[in-house]
């Protein structure tokens, strides 16, 4: 009698510790970082390339490792049920409950499922290779079962998952931040790994260098008037404008232009910049940064003149201001470093219109909102409805914008504080 109580008591520990490994490698193959088992797939890892077969058939897995679950839980159940019935008598059912619950619990869900979720990836690779071979065995009743399941789903009006691009980039996003608020990430690598899957999410119009601020040549004037004004610029490549400055004819290369002044043996008066100019190139300004550095690559050019949908120019783009986007300002030694920010001593920063939202949020890492306007300036138009005057100050997102000068209805500079509560002013 003895004996069979010891054995039976082994056995339900023994379903135990099976219901143990269902919740642990449940819990471990769906926590698993899908980015993580394809990098070890790739290197050659045979066990992440099954933890990839087994989230490739997520709903196998999962139905497989549940049928196995509630099997070993009821058998536990009946059996306790059965031993403590034949102890106590009616009473055994209570007892049996009260007894299996919290081993059930605790040794069968809370613990394994704990280390599961701290060890993830490296469980479910251990894991992946039993459950392989369930899923296997198991495949006739999970066909009936998976079956029935989607029937229902598509009865309620349910669609099964599918992984799509946005959940991968949204779990890559959220991988950065967490590395960036453990302290294992640098804010730096955040802001590029950041700008590289924000590629895809910004226009030309949003980096682009606005036609205000370009540098024009008219090529009507002689060409050592022009070759004066381009040594005068930090630019190798100018846009040349015939009659009105926005009517661009050419882009002229500073190397193309030296190459015509050696080939005249020095005699600049005589070289026709008709002839040694580049056809511009034209993009509609809702061009992706991703669409556009992919043309850069593809045209070997590195420099477009952006138009919107009427054919209007808008300003210009190069591969430079794209490259910007993910590593942060490129300045060489004959570019003019212009910021736009200008700490203070009280903690507030002065700052320029023209400063793109998306550059002051890098640099301060804040984060103003950008999806209605560009620039600093166009922010604070956009939120105050209307054109302000000078020292008039607005509160939003948690700010106070003063503007200090402006030009027109243009907002030249401007002073940013934070405050202790967003006020709305």
């Amino acid at each position: 009698m003895m004996n069979g109580l010891i054995y039976t008591a082994l056995l339900i520990f023994f379903l135990i510790g099976l219901n143990a490994f269902f919740s642990l490698a449940e819990t471990a193959l769906t926590a698993a970082s899908r980015a993580k088992m394809a990098t070890l797939e790739k290197e050659g890892d045979v066990k992440a390339a099954r933890v990839n077969q087994l989230l490739e058939e997520r709903a196998d897995m999962i139905g497989a490792i549940l049928l196995g679950s509630n099997l070993v839980t009821i058998g536990a159940s009946a059996i306790a049920t059965i031993i403590f019935t034949n102890l106590y008598g009616q009473a055994g059912a209570a007892i049996s409950t009260i007894v299996l619950t919290p081993l059930l619990l605790i040794f069968g869900e809370i613990l394994p499922k704990s280390m599961a979720i701290n060890g993830a990836d490296d469980i479910s690779r251990a894991v992946s290779f039993p459950v392989k071979i369930m899923v296997k065995v198991l495949a006739p009743i999970m066909f009936v079962i998976t079956g029935l399941v989607s029937i229902l789903m598509k009865m309620m009006g349910i669609q099964g998952e599918v992984y799509t691009t946005e959940q991968a980039l949204a779990e890559i996003r959220g991988a950065v931040e967490l590395g960036r608020q453990s302290g294992h990430l640098e804010k730096e690598d955040q802001d590029r790994l950041g700008g590289i899957l924000d590629l895809k999410d910004l226009d030309v119009s949003d980096i682009m260098v606005h036609r205000k601020s370009m540098k024009t040549l008219d090529i009507s004037n002689p060409p050592r008037e022009i070759l004066n004004q381009i040594i005068s610029t930090p630019h190798s490549r100018v846009p040349l404008y015939k009659d009105e400055a926005e009517n661009i004819v050419g882009v002229l290369h500073t190397k193309d232009l030296l190459r015509a002044i050696a080939e005249n043996n020095g005699d600049i008066d005589n070289i026709e910049i008709e002839k040694i100019m580049k056809t511009p190139w034209f993009v509609p300004d809702t061009t992706t940064l991703q669409e556009q550095l992919e043309e850069f690559l593809k045209q070997r050019n590195h420099f477009a003149l952006v138009v919107d949908e009427y054919g209007v120019l808008q300003g210009l783009v190069t591969l430079e201001d794209v490259l910007e986007e993910i590593v942060g300002e490129i300045v060489d030694e004959h570019d003019i470093h212009k910021t736009g920010i200008r700490p203070q001593a009280d903690g507030s920063i002065n700052v320029d219109g023209w400063l793109p939202i998306r550059d002051l949020n890098r640099f301060k890492d804040w984060d103003l909102p950008d999806e209605d306007a560009v620039t600093v300036a166009g922010l604070v138009l956009h939120e105050a409805q209307s054109i302000p005057n000078v020292g008039q100050s607005f509160s939003f997102h948690g700010f106070r914008f003063v503007v200090l000068r402006k030009q027109r209805n243009q907002i030249l500079a401007l002073r940013i504080f934070k405050e202790d509560e967003p006020k709305d002013e």
